[in-house]
């Protein structure tokens, strides 16, 4: 018993860390680009990022996909139909960068 908890101690980060450590890391690119006077922690995985919840425009999502094209590779065009969903809280736009980041 004792040896399969090391075990699962050692095995390294969960999926769980993983998802927590790119929504950080997608938080600071978002202060960072737009400019806002916030920390990375204040900004909770699941709420909106335009109007009521971060208040994000539309000028925002466009320097914010310039900014993922250059660090991680992924594009996301303006006429995508699924930018709506990407762009629904930090925690859908992590995962879809995570999804299709260039290694």
């Amino acid at each position: 018993m004792r040896d399969a908890r090391l075990q699962k101690a050692n095995s390294g980060p969960t999926t769980a860390d993983s998802t927590k450590s790119m929504e950080r890391e997608v938080a600071r690119l978002l202060i960072e680009t737009l400019n806002l006077e916030r920390a990375p922690e204040d900004i909770a995985p699941d709420a909106p990022l335009f109007y009521d919840g971060l208040g994000l425009d539309s000028i925002d999502a466009l320097e914010l996909a310039l900014a993922i094209s250059q660090r991680y590779g992924v594009t996301i065009s303006s006429e995508d139909e699924m930018n709506r969903s990407i762009f629904q809280s930090l925690r859908s736009l992590a995962a879809h960068i995570e999804r299709h980041r260039v290694q």
